[in-house]
Formats: C-alpha cells, structure tokens, sequence
C-alpha cells in the first residue's frame, strides 16, 4: 500500500512539473512563412536550441539532483549510496553549467551572425 501511494505520487509530482513543457507551443518553430532570410534561420535554431537546454537540460538536472538528495537522506550510514549521491549531484551540476555555458556561446556567436 506503501508503495503504491508512493509511485502515484511521485507520477502526479511529475505531471505537475512537466506539464507546462508539453503544453509550450504557443511559439512555432519556424518563426515565418513568405520570404524566410537567414536571421529567420538563425532564430529557428535559436529557438530550438533553447527548448534543449532551458525545456529539458534544466528540469532533468533538477530530477538528478533531487534524486541525488535522497539517495544521500536515505544512505543511513552506507558509504556506497552515501557516495552514489554525491556523484550524482556533481554529474547534475557539471551537466547543468556545461548546457548552460554552451548556451551562452551559442547565443553570442547567433547575435554575431545575426548581426543584433
């Protein structure tokens, strides 16, 4: 009974969260449809660029981290899950600054070939 109220819960907990990820379509892909340029190019990538890091890479770091956090709780003293945890927050974290810093390069060098 335990158990089954635990994985609801953790299925509703998840629901809440990525909900507002699938219903995110409100901005299309392709941001014309007469006379595309290459800076409706460069947005198109942009925009898919971002949906990776800020729509996926971000909640997926924060789903390891958490996970992390209560493999660390739950160690009671068991080194082993006691170290699990923690390599799983430090892969978390460099996953996390790595999508991020290559987000912020990809976001300098479109500006510069966009030319704003």
């Amino acid at each position: 009974m335990k158990k089954a109220f635990s994985v609801i819960f953790l299925i509703c907990l998840l629901t809440i969260i990525l909900f507002p990820f699938f219903v995110k379509a409100a901005e299309p892909l392709v941001p014309c449809t007469n006379n595309c340029g290459i800076s409706d190019f460069f947005t198109m990538l942009d925009r898919i660029y971002s949906f990776i890091v800020i729509d996926i890479a971000g909640p997926l770091a924060v789903i390891s981290l958490i996970i992390g956090g209560i493999c660390m709780l739950v160690s009671a003293g068991n080194p082993g899950l006691m170290g699990l945890g923690k390599k799983i927050i430090y892969a978390a974290i460099i996953g996390l600054v790595l999508a991020l810093g290559s987000y912020a390069i990809i976001n300098f060098i479109l500006a510069a070939l966009k030319g704003s």
